[in-house]
């Protein structure tokens, strides 16, 4: 079977990487597509996966309309020549209408329900493939399964902490650090949404860095008084480090979530609400805000809780004692594929059979 995945953030790169490594020892064959954004391009390098890069991504919106044609022509051309039984993303308005044009089936991973990219893909897409969590009804297309997209990365399966965090932010062992993180607001869905104001930013980097190690992660532009701040990692480390971390603040859903399944405490700041974030927040590791009010109690009153990591973790076991592993469901339904749509359908319990 030949697979073709668009990618999109860098976050749908570890979502598809170990997939592609467990259909890959089976003898499946893989291309990724991307454009280039943030880090997607030094993941799928150090992830040994074979890719095509469309060139840099257009944030206005009549670049992103131009976009739109033009990264539909260059994956209908990879489409053209790689010729993949099947394709998939996690909502890629570009693989939905490859594959349309293409007659072949496209499947889409989605978990942050967000109708204005959805109008793009949907009508185009053969199944969509949401956490059980995701409020919105995708209609017959949408399978649902007790999961997140964070688990088919940060699984125990798949991912286990070194405890090498402190070494990689050349700290020393007793130092503890914290995470922040900003985004750019550029995305589509971002529009006339907001996190975090720059005085309330600077009030908590200041509290922040009188008490921990303080490290911030940027998606787009980030003041030079914060500089002395930006972490200096490889991408590939980010999760080893969020893992270390006493606990995360920002205003990307993923971090956020990811920080959660990780075991690490999470205050996520951003007026779009995001079901799977809110879900964690049910067994203590994640913490939602929509606006800035009341982030800097929350953060005072989690450096109360006694034995913290270890509270935590034990957080962390209740909730994946809930969940499957999605990875070895994903290899399942996709090898299966269509097949598997319709035994689903009929048994949603055989998803349980993947833990």
């Amino acid at each position: 079977m030949k697979v073709l995945i668009d990618i999109g953030h860098p976050g749908h790169v570890h979502l598809f990487k170990n997939f592609a490594f467990e259909m890959q020892k089976k003898g499946h064959e893989f291309l990724f597509t991307c454009r280039e954004k943030e880090f997607e391009i030094e993941l799928l390098k150090t992830a040994g996966l074979r890719f095509v890069s469309f060139g840099k991504k257009y944030n206005t919106t009549s670049g992103k309309l131009f976009g739109l044609l033009k990264f539909d022509i260059l994956e209908i051309i990879q489409g053209l020549k790689f010729k993949p039984d099947i394709f998939m993303s996690h909502g890629s308005p570009y693989a939905a209408h490859a594959s349309f044009i293409l007659r072949k089936p496209h499947i889409s991973l989605e978990d942050s329900g967000n109708w204005e990219q959805m109008k793009l893909y949907l009508p185009f897409t053969s199944c969509v493939l949401t956490p059980d969590v995701l409020v919105e009804d995708l209609g017959e297309k949408q399978i649902r399964y007790q999961s997140y997209h964070e688990l088919a990365y940060l699984h125990p399966n798949y991912f286990n902490v070194t405890g090498n965090y402190n070494s990689i932010l050349k700290l020393s062992p007793d130092d503890k650090y914290v995470v922040l993180r900003f985004v750019s607001w550029n995305a589509s869905h971002d529009k006339g949404q907001k996190g975090f104001s720059e005085k309330e930013k600077s009030r908590i980097i200041d509290y922040l860095t009188s008490r921990y190690k303080t490290f911030i992660t940027s998606e787009g532009y980030l003041p030079k008084k914060y500089h002395k701040y930006k972490i200096q990692i490889s991408p590939e480390e980010i999760h080893e480090v969020l893992a270390g971390a006493e606990f995360f603040i920002g205003e990307g859903a993923t971090m956020a979530a990811e920080s959660g399944v990780l075991g690490t405490p999470s205050i996520y700041v951003n007026s779009i609400r995001r079901s799977y974030n809110e879900d964690q927040e049910k067994y203590g590791l994640v913490f939602n805000f929509q606006n800035e009010k009341g982030v800097m109690e929350k953060i005072k009153e989690i450096e109360k809780i006694p034995d913290l990591k270890k509270t935590f973790a034990k957080r962390r076991q209740k909730l994946l004692k809930n969940k499957i592993n999605l990875t070895a469901f994903l290899v399942w339904f996709v090898e299966n594929y269509p097949q598997s749509k319709k035994v689903i359908n009929n048994n949603p319990k055989i998803q349980f059979e993947y833990r």
